[in-house]
């Protein structure tokens, strides 16, 4: 039975979809969504809920944007290969390491990061750097690693800072970088997906409802995207990273 409750949550999740699709960063709205609706629900089931979720509207818009954007294979796969035993080692960290006490230099990143792009009005949008393709391994083996600890360690706007790091290094526009975020996020989510399920912390019969909404909202982030292009991207990227930054001084300060 549909309650005012679920409506909420399932308009919710379609948003996220949404918004990961075009930029990343869906998580911020999704999982106070499924927290709000599973009150009584303990956190590494109402992650792994959101996980499975975030996931299954992510794979969807990587799929797409693999279909109508040229993916460069070289900037992708290495970040992949480091991304993944960097994001263990940042979870790792967390037990011995109060994440909390970064959250301030995690505000200043981000707000470097939107006046940055939001000063260099052609970031994002101009021609791609031309790099040797061994070049490109070294950069994606250390963007990964980066992203990798980064998601282990933190999460939140994980999406974002990728979509970031691939157009300040390699000059990607907007569409180009979002895609490849799409891919690395994509395969880096599987196996923090695995452990939730294998530890029964997925609660399917929220997570698959809420699942279908969001790739409903993936389809229609990506085919804007697509349609729209780099330009439209740019504006999500400096909304999302802003409201995202809001919510960090919020939660730390007040």
């Amino acid at each position: 039975m549909l309650t005012f409750d679920l409506i909420l949550l399932l308009f919710a999740a379609f948003a996220a979809g949404f918004i990961d699709a075009v930029i990343g960063g869906g998580g911020l709205i999704q999982l106070p969504a499924i927290m709000f609706y599973m009150p009584g629900a303990d956190l590494p089931t109402v992650f792994g809920t959101s996980k499975f979720a975030g996931f299954m509207g992510t794979a969807w818009a990587s799929v797409k944007y693999s279909m109508k954007t040229k993916i460069n294979l070289y900037a992708v796969i290495p970040a992949i290969l480091t991304a993944l035993p960097f994001a263990y080692a940042g979870a790792k960290a967390v037990s011995s390491l109060n994440k909390e006490t970064l959250k301030p230099l995690i505000i200043v990143l981000f707000s470097g990061v939107a006046i940055y792009t939001f000063i260099k009005k052609d970031f994002g949008l101009a021609e791609p750097k031309q790099h040797s393709n061994k070049k490109i391994i070294s950069m994606a083996l250390l963007a990964g690693a980066v992203i990798g600890f980064y998601d282990g360690f933190f999460g939140p706007g994980t999406g974002s800072f990728l979509v970031f790091i691939y157009v300040f290094l390699y000059g990607f526009d907007f569409l180009q970088a979002s895609a490849s975020a799409k891919i690395v996020n994509s395969s880096t989510n599987i196996a923090a997906l695995v452990f939730f399920i294998s530890n029964g912390q997925v609660a399917f019969k929220i997570a698959i409802p809420v699942a279908v909404c969001n790739i409903a909202g993936s389809v229609v982030g990506a085919n804007m995207a697509i349609k729209k292009g780099s330009g439209f991207i740019r504006m999500a990227f400096l909304i999302v990273i802003c409201s995202f930054i809001a919510k960090m001084v919020y939660d730390t300060f007040f």
